[in-house]
């Protein structure tokens, strides 16, 4: 089961998204987290932080845990 990561807004970009899902502590340590880590974005691998991520969108985190973006 997916943790849920409710947004205020349309959509949210993947670097944003980390940090709301406290899986990093800023924004800064997006680009290090998405180089270091695999992330699967709807079952599809992406490691753009800047990369679009829109409610109902799954995002799996290797060794951290799955998320799913709600409003």
């Amino acid at each position: 089961m997916a943790n849920p990561v409710s947004i205020d807004t349309n959509m949210i970009t993947l670097g944003q998204f980390l940090k709301l899902a406290e899986v990093i502590q800023s924004g800064g340590m997006a680009k290090w987290f998405l180089s270091e880590h695999t992330i699967l974005v709807n079952g599809e691998p992406d490691n753009r932080r800047g990369r679009k991520l829109y409610v109902g969108d799954l995002v799996d985190i290797e060794g951290v845990g799955s998320f799913q973006v709600v409003n």
